[in-house]
C-alpha cells in the first residue's frame, strides 16, 4: 500500500486534521494507497503557496524554466518502474499503457521547456503618431490544474507542465481513482529543483471534490482553470468557472468515429481500430468509439477484426504482460453489459467478446448496430465497441457527425485526396488519416468541439490558453490632444 503526503509551498503534509481516504485495487479491492483528504481550507493553502511563489517564477529568465523543466521529464523517466506498479494497483492498467504515458509525458516536460523561449507578441501599427503599440503574452497567475485516472501520467503532466512553461505556478488536484500515480509527478517535479510552492498537490476523498475544488477556483489568485474529464464533470466545472470568470480549457468526452471508405486498405483500418478501440482497455476520451464501415467491405473488415481482436491478451497486470488490464470499476462493467444487452435486444450481432462477470472485460465487437441503440450515441468508456454499416461516403459523414461529441476521429482510404475532403467535413477537434483516433503529440493543438470541450493544450495552442495577452503601449513623441 502507497502511503502519500499533499505538498504545499515545498512541504509534504497532511490534511487537516488527518484525515485520508483510501483507493482500492478494482480487481481484488486491496487497498492500493491511502492519501489525505483535503477541505476546502487545504486547498486554498496551496492556492496561497502557488500565489506567494508566483512573481519570482513569472520574473525567472526562460532558460532556468526550461532547464528545470527537462530535469523534471528525466526524473519522470527514471520513475517508469515505479509509475507501471502504481497505475497496475490504482487502475488496474497494463504496463504497456504506463510506459506509453511515462514515455508521452515525458516528452510533454521536453515540449514545455521548449516553448520558454517561444512566448513572445507583436508590434502593432498604431494611428498615433509616435505611438509604439504592442501585443504582450504574459504568465497569467495560478493555474488550478484537474486530472482524470484513465491516461494518468499523460493527463496530469499536462495539466502543469505548459502553464509552468509560460511562467504560472500551479495546484494540481490529483484524480480519487490515481493519487498515488498522481504524487509521483509530483515527486519528478520536486526532484528537479523547482521553487517552493511553483507547484502544489492536493488530494481529496470523493464526497468532498465539489467544495474542494469550488473553494479553489473561487480563489482570487487562480486565474486559468483547466480541466480534463467527463463532459457531465466538465459542465459543472465550467460553470463554477463562469460564476468566478475565471477562463477555462475542458477536454472532455467523446464518441471517436473511425471510417472505413470503400477502398481502405482493410489491414491497416482493422490495426488502427484495434488499437484506437482497446488501448488501455477503451478507457481513452479519444478511444474508436464507432466504428463506422462502408457496406461492401464491411463482411472482410468485421472477419479481420474479429481475428485481431480475439488474439488481444486479457489478465490481471500485476501478474505479467497483457494489452487489456483491468477495468476501473465495476460501474464500468455494469454500463458495458448494458449496453451489450440492449444492443442485441434490438437486433444486433455479437462477434467477438460478451458480457464479463469481473473488471477483467474482454475486447468486444457488436455489429449491425443502429441509432436506436444506447451504443450508438454513448461512451461504452471500455472494450465494447460498436461496428455501424453504410451505404457510401456521404452516409459515413453522417454517421460520425451524428453525435453530441467532437473530439477524435479517423478516416481510412487509399484515395488520399478523398480522405482529406472527408477529414475537413467531420465535427471534431482532431481528425486522422489512415491512423488511429487515438494519438497526441505535445505540440499539436489538443481539443474538442461541441460536447468534448473547448480550449487548447499543446504548442503555441498552449500558450495562448495560460497567458494573457495585454496591449502596451508607449508615446515616443509628444502627442496632440484635442482640448
Amino acid at each position: 500500500m502507497n502511503q502519500i503526503s499533499m505538498l504545499i509551498g515545498g512541504e509534504r503534509v497532511a490534511a487537516t486534521g488527518g484525515a485520508t481516504f483510501e483507493r482500492r485495487n478494482p480487481l481484488d479491492g486491496q487497498v492500493a494507497t491511502r492519501a489525505p483528504a483535503a477541505t476546502p481550507a487545504d486547498a486554498v493553502k496551496a492556492v496561497e503557496a502557488a500565489q506567494k511563489a508566483f512573481p519570482a517564477w513569472a520574473e525567472m529568465g526562460p532558460g532556468q524554466r526550461r532547464a528545470l523543466l527537462l530535469k523534471a521529464a528525466e526524473a519522470l523517466e527514471a520513475k517508469a518502474p515505479a509509475f507501471a506498479e502504481a497505475v497496475a494497483s490504482e487502475t488496474g492498467g497494463s504496463a504497456l499503457w504506463s510506459g506509453f504515458n511515462v514515455h508521452l509525458a515525458a516528452g510533454m516536460l521536453q515540449e514545455a521547456a521548449s516553448i520558454t523561449t517561444q512566448i513572445n507578441g507583436e508590434v502593432i501599427p498604431s494611428d498615433v503618431p509616435g505611438s509604439l503599440a504592442m501585443a504582450v503574452r504574459q504568465p497569467a497567475g495560478v493555474v488550478l490544474g484537474l486530472a482524470p485516472w484513465n491516461a494518468p501520467v499523460i493527463l496530469g503532466v499536462r495539466a502543469v507542465a505548459t502553464p509552468l512553461a509560460c511562467g504560472n505556478t500551479v495546484v494540481l488536484k490529483g484524480s480519487e481513482l490515481c493519487p498515488a500515480t498522481h504524487g509521483l509527478i509530483i515527486e519528478a517535479l520536486q526532484e528537479a529543483g523547482l521553487p517552493p510552492g511553483v507547484v502544489n498537490f492536493v488530494t481529496n476523498a470523493p464526497p468532498d471534490a465539489g467544495p474542494v475544488v469550488e473553494a479553489m477556483i473561487a480563489h482570487p489568485a487562480v486565474r486559468r482553470v483547466n480541466f480534463t474529464g467527463s463532459t457531465r464533470v466538465g459542465r459543472i466545472i465550467a460553470g463554477v468557472c463562469a460564476r468566478h470568470l475565471k477562463p477555462a480549457v475542458l477536454e472532455l468526452g467523446g464518441k471517436a468515429p473511425l471510417l472505413v471508405l470503400d477502398d481502405a486498405d482493410l489491414d491497416a483500418a482493422v490495426n488502427g481500430a484495434a488499437f484506437g478501440a482497446f488501448a488501455n482497455s477503451g478507457q481513452i476520451c479519444m478511444s474508436t468509439e464507432r466504428i463506422i464501415v462502408d457496406a461492401s467491405v464491411a463482411d472482410a473488415f468485421v472477419a479481420k477484426l474479429s481475428a485481431k481482436a480475439q488474439g488481444l491478451p486479457l489478465g490481471d497486470p500485476r501478474k505479467g504482460p497483457v494489452v487489456l488490464g483491468s477495468v476501473v470499476d465495476m460501474g464500468t462493467v455494469e454500463r458495458c453489459n448494458a449496453m451489450i444487452d440492449d444492443a442485441l435486444a434490438k437486433g444486433a450481432t455479437l462477434v467477438c467478446g460478451g458480457k464479463a462477470d469481473s473488471t477483467l472485460m474482454p475486447a468486444t465487437l457488436l455489429d449491425r448496430v443502429t441509432p436506436d441503440m444506447t451504443i450508438y450515441h454513448e461512451e461504452s468508456f471500455g472494450p465494447v465497441k460498436p461496428i455501424v454499416r453504410v451505404n457510401g461516403t456521404d452516409a459515413a459523414v453522417a454517421c460520425a457527425n451524428d453525435n453530441a461529441y467532437g473530439l477524435s476521429a479517423a478516416v481510412f482510404s487509399r484515395d488520399i485526396a478523398k480522405a482529406w475532403n472527408v477529414a475537413r467535413r467531420i465535427h471534431s477537434g482532431i481528425c486522422h488519416i489512415n491512423a488511429p483516433t487515438v494519438h497526441d503529440e505535445a505540440q499539436m493543438p489538443f481539443g474538442g468541439v461541441k460536447e468534448s470541450g473547448y480550449g487548447h493544450f499543446g504548442g503555441r495552442a498552449g500558450i495562448e490558453s495560460f497567458t494573457d495577452l495585454r496591449w502596451i503601449t508607449m508615446q515616443t513623441t509628444d502627442r496632440h490632444y484635442p482640448f
